[in-house]
């Protein structure tokens, strides 16, 4: 055996959490992503689903992916820098730079592709790169990536960032990096504190709005939009797999750095474009925000319902303002347990444990979508109770 077949054979962390029968990752789905899937050949509650708006079985949405790939075929053979544009992308990138309020935007594969390459192209040896402390993980590999000075700073804690700004050099780069809701905690970013920040020390500002479009803000535009500061945020990151309904990301920005990006960022350079599919299906699915923004609404009533009602049964629910609601269990095996006991009473949900959070952190992730009824969710909010009455996870 190989010295590196030989070390990675020892890694059998899975195959004990298999054993056990705790095991919760990978999970078959044998249906489309909607509020309720089929796994096993049984029906099961989605609550661990980005797909907020629930649009990934919208008629329209399918509609635009099917004709684009009638009209392109199924991929593009390539990168956007070479043989991969298509009308379909410029069409897209428009469309998504008015979305977000501006001046222009450049599609990636995915992502955390753009994140990656984004973060690690934009600054120097000589500049600085500030992370809140719960940033998602593809912004710390772009981070890391760079040859910038990095700091992290304590979550949402302005203090914390202000004390970090003050130590940069003045005429450096400063860019501040923040997820607009982080997608654990379920928090928004205290943006207007933060844009005081940048005028006081001249920082720039990018936000990782994956969380956010169809969220918050004008027709779900995302935070800046939210907190009606999108001239102060010089870069508007987000993706397609939560709300848009499809895969794939974008960077919204100023016309001269989008086209620093598109001749610099090796993510993009090289890597294949989105599918024609993926590209059809997301201008469908801004069409639909914008012609049905009812949806959004019924997304927040049902936030607000759940996220009452499970601090009424006594679960600690942390600092969560939005459709992403944790559910804290503060220990790896019972949030394992929690998990599996669950799924088997038809509720899917994710487990967040360590080492992505602290062992006294670890959490179920629930989140809402706007197509689940309330006899879904009081479904779920009463299983959860039964389970969190079982573990003793409840607060008194």
């Amino acid at each position: 055996m190989r010295i590196l077949q030989e070390k990675l054979s020892k890694y059998d962390i899975p195959q004990k959490a298999q054993q056990l029968g705790i095991y919760p990752y990978f999970r078959v789905i044998e249906s489309e992503q909607d509020t309720e899937v089929i796994i096993g050949g049984k029906k099961v509650l989605m609550f661990g689903s980005n797909s907020y708006l629930g649009l990934t079985s919208h008629p329209l949405v399918k509609e635009g992916a099917i004709k684009a790939i009638e009209k392109y075929g199924s991929g593009c053979a390539g990168s956007r820098f070479l043989n991969g544009t298509l009308d379909i992308h410029l069409e897209l990138e428009e469309k998504l730079a008015n979305y977000v309020g501006k001046e222009a935007s450049l599609v990636y594969s995915a992502g955390f592709l753009v994140n990656l390459g984004v973060i690690s192209t934009i600054t120097g040896r000589d500049d600085y790169i500030i992370l809140d402390e719960l940033d998602h993980a593809s912004i710390i590999e772009g981070r890391r990536l760079s040859f910038s000075q990095a700091f992290k700073y304590k979550h949402n804690d302005m203090a914390s960032l202000e004390k970090i700004l003050k130590q940069c050099n003045p005429d450096k780069i400063k860019l501040i990096v923040v997820d607009g809701i982080f997608s654990m905690e379920g928090d928004i970013v205290k943006l207007p504190e933060i844009v005081e920040l940048s005028r006081k020390y001249n920082a720039t500002i990018m936000v990782d709005d994956a969380h956010s479009l169809g969220v918050i803000g004008e027709y779900g535009a995302g935070t800046a939009s939210h907190f009606q500061l999108t001239d102060e945020v010089d870069l508007i990151m987000g993706t397609f797999s939560k709300s848009l309904a499809s895969i794939g990301g974008f960077i919204a920005s100023d016309a001269d750095t989008i086209n620093y990006l598109k001749h610099n960022s090796r993510s993009l350079i090289f890597s294949a474009s989105i599918a024609p599919a993926a590209a059809g299906s997301v201008l469908a699915a801004i069409d639909v925000i914008k012609k049905e923004p009812g949806i959004i609404q019924q997304l927040w009533d049902n936030t607000n319902y759940a996220l009452e009602n499970f601090k009424r049964i006594g679960f600690d629910t942390g600092v969560s303002e939005t459709p992403i609601i944790p559910l804290y269990i503060r220990d790896n095996q019972k949030t394992f347990m929690f998990t599996k006991l669950l799924l088997e009473e038809g509720i899917f949900v994710n487990p967040v444990v360590s080492p992505a959070v602290r062992s006294d952190s670890t959490l179920i992730r629930f989140s809402l979508m706007a197509t689940h009824t309330r006899e879904q969710i009081d479904k779920a909010l009463d299983v959860c109770q039964k389970i969190g009455k079982k573990l003793h996870v409840l607060q008194s």
